[in-house]
């Protein structure tokens, strides 16, 4: 019974040291109202001073022109300034922590959080510099990463473009910075071209002529610089001329544009009797069930079987040829036949 009793009496809790906690946390907090009245106020008056000033530095980049770079410069100056008041609270709230203790533990966790989300610190670095070095603006045509449209949206990751056929692309920052960028609309006009075949007996100033003529007269196409054709280069089918034209450097001015050109040269090419030539190929198979087959001198290319006792042909195509190319060579001596009679116009 005794050895019940003592384990009884070891077990027994000390509720005066628990009430003396209790009671010295609820003197401290009573101690701390003050510290917290002031922060709240603190932490009131910087947050009304963050969106104060984020608002003003957004009317200032619409003011110049450059929204995105004012929405972004007030988001980030906004933040800092909170960061600031909630490291200022803290020293209020608990006096020994010092500005100097709060500014180191700041610099290791920006450590941490740099290598935590290096990706998102990487864009939103890029799209600060996008967005002072302004190689392009919101309303751009740009081609970029294979993808080309509109640009929407200059954010701190990424920028958005509509495409043509109606879809966004969010192209991150990083690679808009570090890759090639086409800024289509960067200038006023832009060059298109063509080239179109004639044939080989046409005339290459004639050709030049209508094209420049029938390109200047197409709606849409600029007077300065005007339309040129240049002669580019004899091919085997026919002869080559690049046709270019100025525009406006929209995307729908050129695609419309384009069309109409090419409508309206070739009408007028057709119209002046400008051949326009496309290739011609002639394929001969030789029958491989033949026991000629692979014998060059003796298969056939394409022609059909000869009944018996007849040339096949291809041989009786080469001895027509023959017989015309010396029939040519006789006429051609003095006016005279093979046979030795006078041709056709020769005097006496």
């Amino acid at each position: 019974m005794e050895s019940e009793d003592s384990g009884l009496e070891e077990i027994d809790a000390d509720t005066g040291n628990f009430f003396e906690k209790l009671d010295s946390w609820v003197d401290g907090f009573f101690s701390l109202l003050p510290n917290i009245g002031i922060v709240i106020v603190l932490l009131l008056v910087f947050w009304f001073a963050a969106g104060a000033v984020g608002r003003l530095l957004c009317r200032m980049g619409h003011r110049r022109g450059r929204p995105s770079l004012g929405e972004v410069g007030g988001a980030l100056v906004r933040w800092a300034i909170i960061i600031v008041g909630v490291m200022l609270a803290i020293t209020v709230v608990a006096p020994s922590v010092t500005p100097g203790d709060l500014f180191a533990g700041l610099g290791i966790s920006s450590v941490a959080i740099g290598f935590a989300f290096k990706d998102i610190l990487q864009n939103m670095l890029a799209g600060i510099l996008i967005l002072l070095r302004q190689p392009f603006e919101v309303g751009d045509q740009i081609v970029s990463g294979g993808y080309e449209g509109t640009v929407e949206r200059i954010e701190t990751r990424a920028t958005m473009i509509k495409t043509y056929d109606g879809r966004r692309v969010v192209i991150p920052n990083a690679d808009i910075y570090t890759d090639a960028v086409i800024v289509n609309t960067a200038f006023d006009k832009r060059r298109s071209q063509y080239g179109v075949q004639i044939g080989c007996s046409d005339d290459f100033d004639t050709a030049c002529k209508i094209m420049e003529e029938t390109c200047a007269g197409v709606e849409g196409v600029l007077d300065d610089p005007a339309p040129e054709a240049l002669p580019w280069s004899m091919d085997a089918d026919g002869n080559t001329v690049r046709l270019r034209w100025w525009t406006k450097s929209v995307r729908t001015e050129v695609s419309h544009t384009y069309a109409r050109v090419i409508k309206e040269v070739y009408n007028a090419l057709d119209k002046a009797g400008i051949d326009m030539p496309y290739p011609t190929r002639v394929l001969l198979f030789h029958d491989q069930t033949e026991e000629t087959d692979g014998i060059r001198g003796k298969q056939r290319e394409g022609w059909p079987r000869a009944p018996e006792g007849e040339p096949p042909e291809a041989a009786r195509i080469e001895t027509a040829l023959r017989r015309s190319r010396a029939e040519d060579d006789g006429q051609g001596r003095d006016g005279r036949s093979g046979d030795g009679r006078q041709g056709e116009g020769s005097a006496g």
